[in-house]
């Protein structure tokens, strides 16, 4: 007998969720064509610019800690309104932002305020779910999500081209002060069932837990690799494209649409793949495409012989295998304990995060006049990866 249909399911609409949930890294992608022109205007140096990514993905990883108990124990609802302020205040301090200092602290808040629409948006399109559309609605979420990072560089390339760069954040502005109008007036509280706000000493050993088993800390490692050591390239794009290349910053949000639109395509033959092919060999696969690209996109390099073609296309092919392996890990890890998928998935959005971070931290600590230092990133990334995968 079919599971009857939640009460808030007839109030809380999908594509309202999803919408929320894909504004938690809009704001992360959308700058990136800006880069080079913020650094310009602040009178700063690249490093100090490409750190505006890395920053916004610390505050992304550990943000994902908080929000999920928080929302357990005092509804979706506020901490979503009040996370969406979070992010608006950030993106308001932004604009007139007059050195590096004032931005990076603006990106701080962005990003605390952006991971409570990540983590709350997927726990609400779950409490309105019932087990037989949990999947189809959720398959949904993962698509939009997967879009977000291929629309926003091309959005924001447009936006930066036309209007400067601080015209990014005022756009982004008003479509999260749209959406938090939205979700005050039309978005129910979906948490029926809230529970006391665990201890620290109790979340911590939720997660301890998990990762004692292998599995999933090979699931977690390869997952957290592949799904964000692209960002190590988004950070250096606009300075290697740019300024080496000579392209500009309309095409450098274009360049990036077509790198992440390998994801996409990855992620579409993932889901052509689950119902035959194995989930660790399907990982594995990606992380091969992976491993082959990097060293392909290092080759090019070294012998002098980039373009925009020769940089493009490896990173494509590289974003293949990442949309092949990123899902197959993500499978992996949440099914060693179903009965703590909510910890798994906040602790893979943490360890994503926080490698995300690293790698865009490695590739920007050198000048980005040669495509080396993301190479480089990338096959560390990938043979990372291909250790852990070893052990799932």
């Amino acid at each position: 007998m079919p599971e009857a249909r939640p009460e808030a399911d007839r109030k809380a609409p999908l594509p309202l969720l999803v919408a929320v949930t894909m504004t938690g890294t809009v704001a992360l992608h959308i700058f990136v064509p800006a880069l080079a022109a913020a650094a310009a205007d602040l009178g700063t140096t690249a490093a100090a610019a490409q750190a505006t990514i890395t920053v916004y993905l610390v505050g992304l990883a550990g943000g994902q800690l908080l929000y999920g108990p928080l929302s357990d124990r005092y509804g979706r609802r506020p901490v979503l309104i009040g996370g969406l302020a979070l992010y608006l205040a950030g993106l308001l301090l932004a604009i007139p932002a007059t050195n590096i200092g004032l931005l990076l602290v603006a990106r701080v808040l962005q990003s605390l305020g952006a991971c409570g629409s990540l983590v709350i948006g997927r726990a609400m399109v779950r409490d309105v779910s019932t087990r037989e559309d949990a999947a189809k609605k959720l398959a949904i979420l993962t698509t939009a999500m997967t879009l977000t990072p291929a629309l926003a560089p091309a959005i924001g390339g447009v936006v930066s081209g036309a209007f400067g760069w601080r015209a990014v954040f005022v756009v982004l502005a008003g479509i999260v002060a749209g959406l938090g109008a939205l979700v005050v007036f039309t978005l129910p509280e979906t948490n029926r069932h809230k529970v006391a706000l665990p201890g620290a000493a109790a979340i911590l050993s939720g997660y301890l837990r998990l990762v004692r088993v292998p599995a999933f800390r090979a699931y977690l490692v390869a997952g957290a690799c592949g799904g964000t050591s692209l960002y190590a390239f988004l950070a250096v794009a606009p300075f290697l494209l740019v300024d080496r290349l000579g392209r500009s910053a309309q095409e450098v949000g274009f360049d990036c649409l077509i790198v992440v639109f390998g994801m996409v395509g990855g992620a579409v033959l993932a889901s052509r793949l689950a119902a035959r092919v194995p989930i660790r060999r399907a990982a594995r696969g990606g992380n091969l495409l992976c491993i082959v690209s990097a060293l392909a996109l290092l080759a090019i390099d070294r012998t002098g012989m980039l373009t925009v073609v020769t940089l493009i296309a490896p990173l494509f092919v590289y974003a293949v295998g990442v949309g092949l392996l990123s899902p197959n890990a993500v499978a992996g890890l949440m099914n060693v304990d179903p009965h703590a998928a909510g910890s798994a998935s906040s602790l893979y959005g943490f360890t994503q995060m926080s490698f995300g971070a690293v790698f865009t931290a490695a590739a920007t600590a050198w000048p980005a006049t040669s495509a080396a230092p993301v190479a480089l990133a990338l096959l560390a990334a990938g043979l990372i990866a291909a250790l852990a995968l070893r052990r799932a």
